[in-house]
This record gives C-alpha cells, structure tokens and sequence, in this order.
C-alpha cells in the first residue's frame, strides 16, 4: 500500500491543509475533505507516514457519523467520490481517504479520550492533579493507566499554535 503524505488535485481549490486532512471547495455548499497518511504528535507533523492511515480514519469517521446521524445532524452527503475528481490517476491515489460534505461551520473541539497520563494531560496532572477539571488519584507516574477513560476535550488550534485542554462544559456549550 503506497501511503499519501499529500494531495494535490487539479481542478479543485484548496481550502486548507491541516495536521492529518486537506481541504478542497467542490463548490458554495460542500468541499471535499482528504484524510492522508501524515502523522501528527503533539501539534508536529512528522515526516513520515503511515499507510492507509487516513483510510482508517475516514472509514472509522464515517462509520460513526452515519451511525448517529439520527441523533445530531452532520456534515456527509451521497455524493460520489468520481463525481468530484473526475480524473481516474487523483481519484485512484485517494482511495478511501476522501470524502464529500456539506459546508458548515465547525466546532473548534478536539475529542480526546485518554486512558494513559501522558502528553498534555501529564502537564495538567502536575500543576493541578487534574485533567481537564477531571479530579485524578493522587501520585500518578508518567504513563500510568488511568483508573477509567476519561474525556478530555482541548481547543483545535489553528497550524502552528497548540491545543489547548478545556473541561467538559466547554464542549457543551459549543454544541
């Protein structure tokens, strides 16, 4: 399997290239989101990928969303892949990687279940021995295993800048 870092398509715009997704105007209502191969560890893009990696991903994205799509609304449509990238060489290296949605405007969270004490939560644990207002058992080690998952939502920052951890509530209120 041939992994993608990035995507160029002729004919389409692109909006945005982000950590993991590129970003491409298909027209005024929706835009064509293509999740690749890139990795990203604490706010860095590394140089290497993971093939079909993004596959996964959008695979396990749109498995969910159309799972609870009676619950709340989202941003999918029917629209098919070859409709958009009509030439066969683009469409055949995005393979599943690529989806087709509605413009909406998105909410600036990113979902974060943790099991682990690590990375940001590590730096929260520290200073406050909590995670995201979450109170935690008292001397947790580097990497240790949390009790129970917990969600730790943080803010999804622009490229360049970092995420930031913020509680439960935060997220409510975006939605």
């Amino acid at each position: 399997m041939t992994a993608l870092y990035q995507s160029d398509l002729s004919g389409l715009e692109l909006l945005n290239r982000g950590k993991v997704r590129d970003i491409y105007a298909v027209d005024d209502e929706t835009m064509l989101i293509v999740t690749t191969d890139r990795l990203s560890a604490f706010d860095v893009i590394l140089p290497q990928p993971i093939p079909g990696k993004g596959e996964v991903l959008t695979r396990v994205s749109s498995f969910w969303f159309r799972r609870m799509e009676k619950l709340i609304p989202n941003h999918l449509t029917d629209i098919p892949l070859e409709s958009v990238v009509t030439n066969d060489d683009e469409r055949a290296q995005l393979g599943d990687r690529a989806i087709i949605v509605r413009r909406l405007e998105p909410l600036p969270v990113e979902a974060i279940v943790r099991g682990y004490i690590i990375g940001s939560g590590w730096k929260d644990y520290q200073k406050t021995g909590q995670v995201c207002g979450i109170d935690l058992p008292a001397n947790l080690q580097l990497a240790d295993k949390l009790p129970e998952a917990i969600y730790t939502p943080s803010t999804k920052a622009a490229m360049g800048a970092h995420d930031e951890n913020v509680d439960f509530q935060h997220t409510v209120n975006l939605l």
